[in-house]
């Protein structure tokens, strides 16, 4: 027992489990607002949530399956579980697998469209782990499947789309585009010499930076226009200004010259804007 205990804390730290926290409160905000003009059960809830934790845990572990030999070479990803040795390829696939299948398994339970979705949505969010190699676009990619997240949940519960949860899935695109260039500036000279792609290895990090900012900017202006086009109510201003006012921070932490602060960046500003998103849409949703 301890053996299949310790085994799942270190799958656990593979994936990161704890930077679930960035996407999934925009995909539990896509379902909260689904249930304002929606019926729905509390099983389909169950379902988003463990398609959410399915998806993000295949496409993190098949990214450090794909990454192995990448890690090993960076002084900073060395102690990462499958350099390390503490798991191996052959058990990480297995994880892959099985949490692929979760995935699958949940959209299947939610309808029929969203099992036929399920194998497009695992491509992209598998395929982000070879754009590294061959974009400096990549945090892009990577914030477009991510931002699958939302539309996914409205789909379970509606089966329609909209372009009111397309702004909110645009904000996660920038959103999560805009940090993965932040904490991408931490291997700037790594990556350059492996001939890897990101912006801040291609263009320098003022410049990819900048870029950083003006997608936030677009973060903020894609929430906005979620609200405008949702008709919420304004107490959820009061929210998104929290969230402006920490995107500024984020930026005023991370600079050019001083990259000491972006796990705080990344880590710590990033959940609370994620969990201010999801709390700001549940308060409207009750004063509706």
């Amino acid at each position: 027992m301890e053996y299949i205990k310790n085994k799942l804390l270190i799958y656990g730290r593979m994936i990161k489990f704890p930077h679930t926290i960035f996407a999934l409160p925009f995909a539990l905000s896509a379902v909260v607002m689904a249930w304002e003009n929606h019926s729905s059960s509390t099983w389909d809830f169950i379902w988003i949530l463990l398609a959410m934790v399915g998806a993000r845990s295949a496409a993190m572990g098949f990214n450090r399956i794909v990454d192995a030999d990448i890690d090993l070479k960076n002084k900073r990803t060395t102690i990462r579980e499958i350099p390390s040795g503490l798991l191996s390829k052959k058990e990480s696939l297995l994880f892959v697998a099985v949490s692929s299948l979760a995935f699958i398994f949940s959209a299947a339970m939610l309808s029929r469209l969203c099992l036929w979705l399920s194998f497009p949505v695992l491509f992209f969010l598998l395929f982000y782990s070879y754009t590294k190699r061959f974009t400096k676009y990549c945090h892009l990619y990577l914030g477009f499947a991510i931002c699958l997240a939302p539309v996914g949940a409205w789909v379970a519960i509606t089966g329609t789309l909209s372009w009111s949860i397309i702004f909110l899935s645009l904000a996660l695109l920038t959103y999560i585009a805009g940090f993965d260039i932040l904490y991408s500036c931490q291997d700037i000279d790594f990556d350059q010499k492996e001939g890897l792609f990101s912006l801040p290895a291609k263009i320098g990090p003022q410049k990819a930076l900048r870029i950083s900012s003006m997608l936030h900017g677009g973060t903020f202006i894609f929430l906005l226009a979620m609200y405008a086009s949702f008709g919420m109510h304004p107490v959820f201003l009061i929210f998104l200004g929290g969230i402006g006012l920490l995107l500024i921070v984020e930026h005023q932490l991370v600079k050019p010259d001083n990259l000491t602060h972006i796990n705080m960046a990344f880590f710590h500003i990033n959940s609370v804007i994620s969990i201010l998103l999801f709390i700001g849409v549940l308060t409207q949703g009750f004063l509706k």
